[in-house]
Protein backbone atom coordinates (compact mmCIF):
# COMPACT_ATOMS: atom_id res chain seq x y z
CA UNK A 1 0.00 0.00 0.00
CA UNK A 2 1.80 3.41 -0.55
CA UNK A 3 0.17 7.09 -0.35
CA UNK A 4 -0.39 9.02 -2.93
CA UNK A 5 -1.22 12.52 -2.58
CA UNK A 6 -4.46 11.44 0.41
CA UNK A 7 -5.04 8.46 -1.76
CA UNK A 8 -3.86 5.17 -0.74
CA UNK A 9 -3.37 2.34 -3.58
CA UNK A 10 -3.54 -1.28 -2.58
CA UNK A 11 -2.34 -3.70 -5.34
CA UNK A 12 -3.49 -7.52 -4.83
CA UNK A 13 -4.23 -10.67 -7.11
CA UNK A 14 -1.95 -12.02 -9.84
CA UNK A 15 -2.05 -11.96 -12.85
CA UNK A 16 -1.57 -15.43 -14.37
CA UNK A 17 0.22 -14.66 -17.60
CA UNK A 18 3.17 -13.28 -16.01
CA UNK A 19 3.02 -13.87 -12.17
CA UNK A 20 2.57 -10.36 -11.66
CA UNK A 21 0.01 -8.20 -9.32
CA UNK A 22 -3.04 -7.16 -11.45
CA UNK A 23 -5.94 -5.61 -8.97
CA UNK A 24 -5.99 -1.91 -8.01
CA UNK A 25 -7.97 -0.61 -5.57
CA UNK A 26 -8.63 2.72 -4.08
CA UNK A 27 -9.33 2.95 -0.22
CA UNK A 28 -10.95 6.31 -0.48
CA UNK A 29 -12.84 6.26 -4.07
CA UNK A 30 -14.97 3.71 -5.04
CA UNK A 31 -12.94 2.43 -7.62
CA UNK A 32 -12.03 -1.02 -8.43
CA UNK A 33 -9.91 -1.52 -11.63
CA UNK A 34 -8.78 -5.24 -12.77
CA UNK A 35 -6.16 -6.08 -15.05
CA UNK A 36 -5.79 -10.29 -16.07
CA UNK A 37 -3.69 -11.94 -18.31
CA UNK A 38 -2.46 -8.35 -20.43
CA UNK A 39 0.94 -9.30 -20.41
CA UNK A 40 1.24 -5.55 -19.00
CA UNK A 41 4.18 -4.74 -16.80
CA UNK A 42 3.88 -2.95 -13.02
CA UNK A 43 4.10 0.34 -13.64
CA UNK A 44 2.05 0.14 -17.24
CA UNK A 45 -0.92 -1.45 -14.83
CA UNK A 46 -0.05 0.92 -12.51
CA UNK A 47 -0.30 4.00 -14.63
CA UNK A 48 -3.59 2.00 -16.57
CA UNK A 49 -5.58 2.29 -12.94
CA UNK A 50 -4.38 5.62 -12.27
CA UNK A 51 -5.52 7.38 -15.62
CA UNK A 52 -8.99 4.97 -15.60
CA UNK A 53 -9.25 6.34 -11.10
CA UNK A 54 -8.79 9.85 -12.92
CA UNK A 55 -11.38 9.76 -15.40
CA UNK A 56 -14.09 8.46 -12.25
CA UNK A 57 -12.57 10.57 -9.65
CA UNK A 58 -16.18 13.14 -10.18
CA UNK A 59 -18.32 10.65 -10.63
CA UNK A 60 -20.45 9.24 -7.55
CA UNK A 61 -21.12 5.76 -6.35
CA UNK A 62 -19.03 2.24 -7.02
CA UNK A 63 -17.40 1.90 -10.32
CA UNK A 64 -15.53 -1.36 -11.44
CA UNK A 65 -13.68 -1.68 -14.64
CA UNK A 66 -12.20 -4.68 -15.71
CA UNK A 67 -9.69 -5.21 -18.52
CA UNK A 68 -9.39 -9.03 -19.44
CA UNK A 69 -6.51 -10.20 -22.00
CA UNK A 70 -6.76 -12.91 -25.05
CA UNK A 71 -4.06 -15.09 -25.38
CA UNK A 72 -5.28 -15.96 -28.83
CA UNK A 73 -5.04 -12.14 -29.95
CA UNK A 74 -4.07 -8.63 -29.12
CA UNK A 75 -7.58 -7.72 -28.14
CA UNK A 76 -8.11 -6.81 -24.21
CA UNK A 77 -12.65 -6.45 -23.37
CA UNK A 78 -12.87 -3.77 -21.19
CA UNK A 79 -16.06 -3.50 -19.17
CA UNK A 80 -17.30 -1.28 -16.80
CA UNK A 81 -19.74 -1.65 -14.10
CA UNK A 82 -21.69 1.59 -11.95
CA UNK A 83 -24.07 2.62 -10.39
CA UNK A 84 -27.80 2.64 -11.40
CA UNK A 85 -26.92 -0.59 -13.55
CA UNK A 86 -24.69 1.47 -15.82
CA UNK A 87 -22.83 -1.16 -17.38
CA UNK A 88 -20.45 -0.84 -20.47
CA UNK A 89 -18.19 -3.03 -22.53
CA UNK A 90 -15.60 -2.05 -25.29
CA UNK A 91 -13.30 -4.03 -27.17
CA UNK A 92 -9.82 -2.78 -27.10
CA UNK A 93 -7.55 -3.24 -30.27
CA UNK A 94 -3.95 -3.38 -29.64
CA UNK A 95 -3.22 -2.85 -33.29
CA UNK A 96 -4.79 0.33 -33.00
CA UNK A 97 -3.11 1.65 -30.26
CA UNK A 98 -6.08 1.36 -27.82
CA UNK A 99 -4.02 -0.39 -25.00
CA UNK A 100 -2.07 3.00 -24.11
CA UNK A 101 -2.72 4.40 -20.63
CA UNK A 102 -3.88 7.33 -22.31
CA UNK A 103 -6.16 6.36 -24.85
CA UNK A 104 -7.71 3.57 -22.51
CA UNK A 105 -8.50 6.96 -19.93
CA UNK A 106 -10.23 9.26 -22.85
CA UNK A 107 -11.93 5.67 -23.95
CA UNK A 108 -13.59 5.43 -20.19
CA UNK A 109 -14.26 9.17 -19.94
CA UNK A 110 -16.63 8.75 -22.74
CA UNK A 111 -18.16 5.61 -22.36
CA UNK A 112 -19.42 7.27 -18.59
CA UNK A 113 -20.18 10.38 -20.50
CA UNK A 114 -17.08 12.42 -19.54
CA UNK A 115 -14.98 14.24 -22.32
CA UNK A 116 -11.40 13.98 -21.13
Amino acid sequence: MRNEGGWFLLVSGVDTARGLAARHYTAFMAVMVEMHHTGCVPAVRAEIAAIIEHALADRHGDWRVSIVGSQANDRWEMKIAGPNAFERSYTLEGSSGEHEPHVIGKLVARMVGREP
